[in-house]
């Protein structure tokens, strides 16, 4: 999908020469990565704030005896036996989710979760980076 995206930003006559980074500033879009990302950590954050109707209990835990200066709201990463697991969904958001600032994990509504991320990314696009690391 991300090869789509370069070739359909390609297109635009004045934004042919520029690099993919540079045509997606232009047109205000974010890479294809980035908007997977930001949907699974708004789905987290629904799933721990008992804003879906799916129940993850037993897979997805706050960590409570976590003392830390990103924020209070870690989530615990299970142990797994398989190196299948390592892959899972809920172990990959788990290291992202651990990396985000205390004000982007404790907002009070999915919107203001959204725009404190964006501004996050905007302002430090270099945290954005390390969070694609950890997945």
């Amino acid at each position: 999908m991300e090869k789509i995206q370069r070739k359909a930003t390609k297109m635009i006559p004045e934004l042919r020469n520029l690099s993919y980074k540079r045509r997606l500033q232009r047109l205000e879009l974010i890479s294809l990565e980035q908007r997977r990302l930001r949907g699974q950590l708004i789905e987290t954050f629904k799933y721990l704030n008992g804003l879906n109707n799916v129940t993850l209990e037993g897979l997805l835990n706050a960590d409570d005896n976590v003392q830390t200066r990103s924020n209070d709201l870690k989530l615990l990463i299970s142990n797994f036996k398989t190196s299948q697991a390592i892959n899972f969904f809920l172990v990959k958001i788990a290291a992202t989710w651990n990396q985000l600032p205390e004000n982007i994990v404790s907002a009070g509504t999915v919107n203001t979760l959204k725009n404190r991320l964006d501004k996050y990314w905007i302002t430090n696009p270099q945290h954005y980076k390390v969070l694609i690391l950890c997945l």
